[in-house]
């Protein structure tokens, strides 16, 4: 027997016409990590607008695979639509199953291999670059090297250096603001309060850039490289013969940069941070290299031979996964025992889901061995989910997994890096990952 959806557990907290927003906008990963204190499906209030939070593996295995279908994108992506546009990860239906098998083969395994080899091609020149004792801001350079490599892999470099540019400048500060702005009430983007001005002004910087590129490739006639940008440049709907247009075409170049930038170099700036807290798993990472590396560079053979390596990426992801994702119930549907109509929002959070102490002894310890074999088969396949599940999981999972073994393997055979003395740690901020606010490191030369 259902109860109504009224009968949802409302989190605590919330405040006349705004809701829940002050929390939300305060401090998101506590906010949304605190929910399942109040059961697997959770009432939050953004504004006068009720949102109904899955919190448990189970719950979310329900919104995102067993009820999929009744389920369509939902109000953060409606958010971000200005920004991505109808691009894949925002499309829906017959559009998404579209532009997913357009998109697909750009990051088949045949493919990957040459992947592989711009990426270590280009993490050598990073390890290259720096010098024994030198500062960095480890999360700005692991940015740019993620947006240039992702250049140079999907986009042939036609993205151009003023592109590039412009990506590197104005991306941050978008994902900085895209989370609370996607699940603000829509009245506060009329007040010029900073977020809202920072994130509209990268938006108009970054935007006609990238459309000057694809107008500039589609003048040229140059459409018959076997890169991302050419291929949606030349494609023709199967049924009318129709070419996609400039603008279809950007949605899918911004769904792209979205889903490859902030998540490798997070992903790789906590791995660094975490092996800086703990030597005895980085001396491990080490002789693994050696054993299965040596001293040549890293090849796509390499990366599935590189276990210790993908153990610390899991456990990092896991601690610093997604942050929030929503879905809008197309249909009345029953979640938990509450039938949740048509037109509700329901959101869950990878980042909280993971860090759940139901499904992971000590959640917040990092602990790379919670990965080996034997623990892992304990772990039901709904329990971790870094990459989504379901029609909805993400196209270049394997994409990332590469990128991020390759930096790791390159830079570790050479460099240690160290936190700067008398620098605060890193700080999780939410944005579309719990990316780390800040990590100034020393470069350290690994015989030394």
């Amino acid at each position: 027997m259902t109860v109504a959806v009224q009968s949802v557990p409302r989190a605590p907290g919330a405040v006349p016409l705004i809701g829940h927003t002050l929390k939300l906008w305060r401090d998101p990963l506590r906010f949304l990590a605190s929910l399942r204190g109040s059961g697997e499906l959770v009432r939050v209030d953004l504004g006068t607008m009720p949102v109904y939070v899955a919190t448990s593996a189970r719950m979310v295995n329900e919104v995102t695979v067993r009820q999929a279908r009744s389920f369509e994108k939902g109000r953060l992506f409606d958010r971000v639509r200005p920004l991505v546009g109808n691009g894949l990860a925002n499309s829906g239906g017959e559009t998404h199953r579209a532009h997913r098998r357009l998109m697909q083969p750009m990051f088949h395994q045949q493919r990957l291999g040459g992947y592989a080899e711009i990426m270590s091609n280009r993490a050598q020149a990073l390890a290259d670059s720096w010098t024994p004792g030198q500062r960095i801001v480890l999360d700005e350079v692991l940015g740019a090297y993620a947006i240039e490599t992702l250049a140079e892999t999907m986009f042939s470099a036609d993205l151009g250096r003023s592109a590039v540019e412009a990506v590197r400048r104005n991306f941050p500060v978008i994902l900085k603001n895209m989370l609370i702005r996607a699940a603000s009430p829509k009245f506060l983007d009329r007040l010029p309060i900073r977020p809202n001005r920072e994130f509209d002004a990268a938006t108009a910087r970054m935007l006609p850039v990238i459309d000057e590129v694809i107008a500039g490739t589609r003048r040229s006639g140059r459409t018959d490289r076997p890169d991302l940008l050419s291929v949606l440049l030349a494609a023709r709907d199967a049924d009318t013969g129709q070419s996609l247009t400039d603008i279809e075409v950007r949605d899918q170049i911004m769904t792209i940069l979205f889903a490859g930038t902030e998540t490798t170099a997070s992903t790789l700036s906590w791995a660094f941070h975490e092996l800086a807290r703990h030597p005895e798993v980085e001396r491990q990472l080490v002789a693994e290299i050696d054993r299965v590396v040596g001293s040549r560079p890293v090849t796509m053979e390499d990366v599935p031979r590189l276990t210790a390596i993908r153990r610390v990426l899991d456990e990092v992801i896991r601690l610093y996964g997604v942050t929030l994702l929503m879905r809008r119930a197309t249909a009345d549907v029953e979640l938990g025992g509450f039938t949740v109509p048509a037109g509700s929002e329901v959101a869950f959070s990878l980042y909280a889901l993971h860090r759940d102490p139901g499904l992971f002894e000590d959640p917040d310890r990092f602990d790379p061995d919670r990965w080996l074999p034997e623990r892992r088969a304990a772990l039901g396949r709904e329990e971790f989910v870094p990459f989504g599940s379901g029609n909805r999981k993400c196209i270049g999972d394997a994409f990332a997994w590469t990128e991020a073994t390759i930096v790791l393997a390159t830079v570790l055979r050479r460099w240690k890096l160290r936190p700067q003395a008398g620098q605060p740690a890193p700080r999780a901020a939410a944005s579309a990952m719990a990316h780390p606010d800040r990590v100034p490191m020393t470069v350290l030369p690994r015989d030394a």
